[in-house]
């Protein structure tokens, strides 16, 4: 018996398909964009508080899309959650795969997931006083919620690379906890 509330019973992409119009999507989040841009005095600040709502948002989506697509199954390994993040996390959210998923070669904690022109970015113009500004900060705080709510400490900051790029720091218990898996 399925014990699931109605509203999360369904596949996303069997069932019912929803989607947001993108028109409806770039008028509310460059009004998010607008709420943050009124209560903050630098872009730092106004990259922290689109990571902070962006938290708010992964947080919640965290257990629907474990529920819905993988049937309350949580990745234990390190590079599946990050594959499951690149590919169904992503398709689910910005409705395509992220461009790339690398690992840093100097430093086995640090992986990058790199978008060429993420969704968010494409309807913001950025004054010239505010040009290191990227919006993708919602997303980074997005990763890092879903990513810290499956017990994967991390840190992701954004930052302009090859496009827009997410920088993903594991903390050290992560990468022990992989190896130890990984040596069964």
């Amino acid at each position: 018996m399925n014990l699931a509330p109605s509203h999360l019973r369904f596949p996303v992409y069997e069932k019912c398909r929803l989607l947001v119009n993108i028109a409806t999507f770039a008028l509310l989040f460059s009004e998010i964009v607008q709420y943050c841009q009124n209560r903050v005095h630098t872009v730092p600040e106004l990259q922290t508080k689109l990571s902070e709502l962006g938290q708010h948002v992964g947080s919640h989506m965290l257990d629907v899309i474990f529920l819905r697509e993988k049937g309350f199954k949580r990745e234990i390994k390190l590079l599946s959650m990050l594959i499951f993040i690149k590919s169904t996390f992503w398709k689910i959210v910005f409705g395509k795969e992220a461009d790339k998923l690398e690992q840093a070669n100097d430093d086995d904690k640090t992986y990058y997931i790199i978008e060429k022109e993420p969704l968010v970015n494409k309807f913001i113009s950025v004054p010239k006083d505010k040009g290191s500004l990227n919006c993708a900060a919602f997303t980074a705080g997005m990763l890092e919620a879903v990513l810290n709510g499956a017990n994967f400490p991390a840190k992701v900051t954004v930052h302009w690379h090859k496009g827009t790029t997410f920088m993903i720091k594991f903390d050290e218990s992560v990468i022990t906890r992989d190896k130890t898996v990984d040596s069964r």
